[in-house]
């Protein structure tokens, strides 16, 4: 498919709010016209809801956040229950950027956090060392297959909640729009594609993926991969489509 040329890109993404977005300059050198729109969103559970999944906030010691979603969520859940959250509670963030974001609700110097690298594996060491506390993981029904397998494998008491749900959003307004390429990042934005659009053709359109799960999604929906990310050669999606628009587009 690459003699085709590639003029638009819909990325199933929010808009970044950045000036300086990859994907800006790859519109500004390649001259394409680059659309932002998530095919999936995400939303709150109520307390109630996590109230029936039997979790009682204050019976622990410390909380492991994964991703903004869980930091939000999490204080959220915890204001609508008029739960005061303890000082000397713990905090294992997953990344740096979690730990960063979590000082929007937190006096940083004041409490105990914990930081891994980057990877849910990373925080495994930092966890063991505190292995008696009663750990909470405020999460997505989506939860990655790693997470359990890690804190399983720590025998350390922990308990899920679902705080927030990953939903498929509304997308009826693209129903006559045409793209030269779709970008996924996730399974799910895979599934949100043909639940709006059951009669999908691709046809012409290149699919862009990021990542083996959603590679997979992809051909098990009958669909074309022509440009993957990450490789060794371009780690990131704007590489992926920037190395593929350059062949797409060259003078034949």
């Amino acid at each position: 498919m690459s003699n085709l040329k590639v003029k638009t890109i819909l990325v199933s993404q929010p808009e970044p709010k950045v000036e300086n977005s990859p994907y800006y300059e790859l519109q500004n050198k390649l001259k394409v016209k680059i659309d932002f729109r998530p095919f999936i969103h995400v939303e709150g559970v109520s307390a109630k809801e996590v109230r029936a999944q039997k979790i009682d906030l204050s019976k622990f010691t410390a909380i492991i956040l994964t991703s903004r979603n869980a930091v939000d969520h999490f204080f959220r859940v915890a204001e609508e229950m008029r739960y005061k959250i303890p000082e000397d509670l713990k905090y294992f963030c997953q990344s740096e950027a979690v730990a960063f974001y979590l000082q929007r609700y937190v006096v940083y110097r004041k409490r105990k956090i914990y930081v891994g690298q980057k990877e849910f594996t990373d925080l495994a060491p930092l966890i063991k060392k505190y292995k008696d506390e009663k750990f909470l993981l405020p999460n997505t029904d989506q939860l990655n297959a790693d997470v359990p397998q890690t804190l399983n494998s720590l025998k350390v008491d922990w308990t899920q909640g679902i705080f927030y749900k990953t939903v498929m959003s509304d997308l009826s307004d693209l129903k006559d729009v045409y793209y030269d390429v779709l970008a996924f990042f996730s399974p799910t934005g895979i599934k949100s594609l043909f639940k709006n659009f059951p009669d999908f053709k691709q046809n012409n359109t290149r699919i862009a993926v990021f990542g083996v799960t959603t590679q997979k999604e992809a051909l098990d929906s009958g669909l074309r991969v022509d440009i993957m990310a990450p490789t060794p050669e371009t780690p990131s999606m704007t590489g992926a489509l920037e190395k593929y628009i350059v062949e797409a587009n060259k003078a034949k």
